[in-house]
């Protein structure tokens, strides 16, 4: 015998624990591949044959479809109404009947066409399987290890699925090694060629956050909660927060006791990267005033219907709010959502001269690499005390 149905049998019920599928839906897979087989060796490949396997004997029975006539002209197709009555009565010409044949083995090329369509079904039931079972993830944060590095693009695996982390899901500067245990925020869930195709993230912003999740329980119960947040990973975060109980503050709840719930949130992103806790409020002067922390702000000038902010800040605080390349207002303007410009001017009482008689180069606007555009006004203190020291010389 070519085609083994006990040793299959047993082989059914293997498969089924080792990969998680239902027994039911391995066994369908196999009984549609042996009634393709079955077409090959006794029948014709358009004929409609169904096959059922008794898994405890092994035993294979194929039925298949035929219509009753009168004459038959087509022995594959067809069966006469003498003989179809000899199996079912009641029946009359035009009906279809399904006549059940014992099967006993198949040939070689049969076998292996089998083997090859069962393999193809389990494939297609796990990947399915993998994808209901990981939908239900989507958006959650899961534990991985990378399996390998692939250039840019990092190869990591879930458990009963592989995910891809391409460049611009990465922290940047961080280094990933084969063997190495990651958290991982799981975006997406597509269909591909090869099965499932799992795309992970450890530079979004929602990573940031299902980390704070796991170290804040005050967010579960809703006590405090994270109403925007901004991140350039692997550099800087901002987080603006906010309590829905008096009395709670919503910066300590997120820093905990000696910085224990932002140090263990760090830990996982790398130090390299700093994160802000700051107050939300619905007032927006106040909101970017806090947003552009840890900068003093003197002034803050919003136009509501653009979303543009003009900020005034102490001459000492300029490079501060701006942050190295522009990091911080930058970031202030996402979290806030307005186009902030920064402006950098003494906070003294500003002398009568007239500014246009002395010209000096901090008179021209100072552009730096910031959403916003960056002015400097004449310091006239300055250049008075250097008119008075001449004077007096």
């Amino acid at each position: 015998m070519d085609f083994d149905f006990k040793q299959l049998s047993v082989a059914i019920r293997t498969i089924a624990e080792e990969k998680n599928l239902p027994e039911d839906t391995v066994q369908e897979a196999v009984e549609q591949a042996l009634a393709a087989a079955y077409r090959r060796d006794y029948g014709d490949r358009e004929q409609e044959i169904r096959v059922k396997m008794n898994l405890n004997t092994g035993e294979v029975d194929a039925y298949i479809t035929k219509e009753i006539v009168e004459n038959v002209t087509n022995p594959a197709y067809e069966i006469s109404l003498a003989e179809a009555q000899n199996r079912r009565k009641n029946v009359k010409v035009g009906d279809t009947i399904e006549v059940h044949e014992k099967v006993e083995n198949f040939g070689r090329v049969a076998a292996q066409t089998a083997k090859q369509v069962i393999l193809q079904r389990l494939r297609e039931a796990e990947r399915e399987i993998i994808m209901a079972e990981y939908e239900d993830k989507i958006g959650t944060i899961i534990n991985a290890t990378v399996n390998r590095v692939e250039g840019s693009v990092i190869r990591v695996d879930l458990g009963k699925a592989q995910g891809i982390m391409p460049r611009s899901e990465q922290i940047q500067g961080e280094r990933y090694y084969p063997g190495q245990r990651l958290k991982v925020y799981l975006k997406d869930v597509e269909r591909g060629f090869r099965g499932p195709q799992l795309v992970v993230s450890r530079g979004n912003r929602e990573f940031i956050e299902w980390l704070f999740r796991s170290e804040v329980p005050e967010m579960e119960s809703g006590a405090v909660e994270i109403k925007e947040l901004a991140r350039e990973a692997g550099v800087r975060s901002k987080i603006a927060v906010w309590s829905n109980v008096p009395g709670v503050d919503p910066v300590g709840t997120f820093v905990g006791g000696h910085g224990t719930r932002v140090n263990a949130v760090m830990s996982e992103i790398g130090e390299q990267e700093k994160i802000d806790i700051i107050v939300y409020s619905e007032n927006p002067i106040e909101f970017i005033t806090n947003a552009l922390s840890p900068t003093k702000v003197s002034k803050v000038m919003v136009d509501a219907d653009s979303k543009h902010a003009s900020v005034k800040v102490p001459e000492d605080q300029l490079s501060i709010a701006i942050g190295k390349g522009g990091q911080n207002v930058r970031l202030a303007s996402k979290l806030t959502g307005f186009e902030i410009d920064i402006e950098a001017g003494s906070t003294s009482p500003e002398p009568k001269e007239d500014p246009k008689n002395i010209e000096t180069a901090e008179q021209k606007p100072v552009k730096k690499s910031a959403p916003g555009r960056i002015k400097k006004k004449t310091e006239l203190e300055s250049s008075l005390l250097d008119a008075i020291e001449e004077h007096g010389e």
